[in-house]
């Protein structure tokens, strides 16, 4: 059957789309739309398809590639944000959507959530650790300065070093705000950091990152995680100075020092020059009032040992005078020495006993035993007679053969040794045996008697070498070179006293005299 007229007009389905699409456009337009982002993906075409939600719905949203780099921030899963676009339609899939040209954080709240994530994530890698901050020079040579150079920050910087100590400022101009701060701010740290030390741009020494005051979202490029890896790799010392007093961004915490404000930066970054002149004018006085105590203290030492230093002179003078006087003593000891030596050696030879008494006793007594041996000789020799002949007859028998071989021995010898080494060595020989004969000689008791000494014995025969000794009335015997006399000791008292010759006892003294 016909289908009944109708009055509504028919469309095409691309003709409603369409209509559709330009009715949602001319309806909306421009809009800001504020959710959280979710299924964010990244397409190799550099597009970025994402969804917009809250709690009830969803949008889905499109960021072409040539939108990218004026976003305004890195749109990330999770995060909050306020979208600014317009909405249109994708008919092939019968769908509505918002192209994106910009993004912002959803108020402070949502800031401060992914400032506080970021410290805790670069707080773990250490990039905080109070140990890698460096110090601060000095007095550097030159100082880079990141900042804008159409704000008042770079004039209150060049002011303060003027007033303080003036330095050469280098100023590397970045805009501190807005798309694509961040990446200019790290660049240009990386870029000082890459200067070499000698090139045609000088180097600086330190650095300072700085602007004025903002709003959080005008301060967020500070908080930017490649700007505060570019400060931890940078080896050159820097100074934060963003924002005022109150301000407080993450730079704060990587950098080596953090300054309130950019005139704090400038007067970190040199000293006062009159504060060092007067530092230095001061240290110069205590220097030289320091030395002055020295060499005072010095001087008094001086004058102190030089008050307890000798008198050379007359050190010299009583060493003379005792020379003088050692010198006279020697000349008076020598001859008394002597006189006392030989004294002594006279009182030793006194008491040396008598030699040729001893040897003439022991002739006698030689030809005592001589006489009884001479008459017991003959009965010992007819019973030794016998026994000698036996072993006579062995020895001979033995005696040959020995003396067969000591002559073989002997011709042996005498082959080896030639005349000339035999004649020496018994010339050698004679030396030594006339040397020890003339030793002998030397030291024979006999020779003492021939110079007029006797040698005194008792009737035994025992050497008497003390008078105390010698009884009165005692045998004794006195032995001269050429033979013995008897004597008998008698007392002192017995002969009338005299002088005696040298070494003799005095008339007075208790030595026995000898009678003969």
């Amino acid at each position: 059957m016909d289908a009944p007229p109708s009055n509504l007009p028919e469309f095409s389905v691309s003709d409603l789309s369409g209509a559709i699409k330009r009715a949602l456009e001319g309806s909306f337009g421009r809009v800001r739309v504020r959710g959280e982002i979710t299924e964010l993906k990244r397409y190799p075409s550099g597009h970025i398809y994402f969804s917009l939600k809250d709690e009830t719905a969803k949008l889905a949203g499109i960021i072409w590639k040539n939108a990218v780099p004026r976003l305004g921030m890195t749109p990330e899963n999770g995060v909050e944000v306020i979208a600014t676009g317009r909405i249109t339609t994708y008919a092939d899939r019968s769908s509505y959507q918002l192209i994106v040209d910009r993004l912002e954080y959803a108020g402070a709240g949502a800031l401060l959530a992914r400032i506080e994530a970021l410290r805790i994530r670069l707080a773990a890698e250490g990039l905080f650790d109070p140990a890698r901050k460096r110090p601060i020079p000095m007095l550097p040579a030159i100082i880079g300065v990141i900042t804008s150079e159409k704000g008042a920050v770079i004039q209150d910087i060049r002011t303060t070093l003027a007033r303080r100590f003036p330095r050469p400022v280098l100023l590397w101009p970045v805009p501190v705000q807005g798309e694509g701060a961040a990446a200019r701010i790290a660049a240009a740290i990386a870029g000082f950091d890459a200067l070499p030390a000698h090139g045609p741009i000088p180097r600086p020494d330190v650095l300072i990152v700085a602007r004025g005051g903002g709003s959080l979202e005008d301060l967020m490029a500070f908080n930017d995680e490649a700007v505060l890896r570019a400060v931890a790799a940078c080896t050159i010392p820097l100074i934060s100075a963003v924002g005022h007093e109150t301000d407080t961004t993450l730079i704060d915490f990587v950098s080596d020092r953090r300054a309130p404000t950019p005139t704090a930066a400038a007067e970190l970054a040199v000293p006062a020059r009159a504060e060092l002149a007067a530092a230095l004018a001061q240290s110069a006085a205590r220097l030289a009032g320091g030395l002055a105590r020295i060499v005072q203290e010095r001087r008094l030492r001086l004058g102190r040992a030089e008050r307890g230093l000798p008198d050379l002179p007359a050190l010299l003078g009583a060493a003379r005078q005792r020379l003088d006087d050692r010198g006279e003593r020697l000349a008076l000891a020598l001859p008394a020495r002597l006189a006392a030596s030989r004294a002594a050696f006279d009182r030793a030879c006194a008491r040396l006993p008598d030699l040729p008494a001893l040897l003439s006793a022991a002739r006698r007594g030689v030809a005592d035993h001589a006489a009884r041996l001479r008459l017991a000789l003959p009965g010992l020799l007819e019973r030794k007679r016998g026994a000698l002949a036996l072993c006579a007859q062995s020895l001979g028998f033995a005696l040959r053969h020995a003396v067969a071989r000591g002559q073989r021995d002997a011709a042996r010898i005498l082959g080896r040794l030639t005349p000339a080494p035999l004649a020496a060595r018994m010339r050698q020989a004679r030396a030594v045996l006339d040397g020890a004969g003339a030793r002998l000689e030397g030291v024979s008791p006999l020779a003492v008697l021939r110079r007029g000494y006797a040698l005194v014995t008792d009737g035994t025969g025992h050497p008497l070498t003390e008078a105390a000794a010698i009884a009165p009335g005692a045998a004794l015997r006195l032995r001269f070179a050429d033979g013995e006399v008897a004597a008998t000791a008698q007392p002192a008292a017995d002969r009338p006293a005299r002088r005696g010759p040298p070494g003799s006892a005095p008339g007075g003294g208790t030595q026995g005299r000898l009678g003969v």
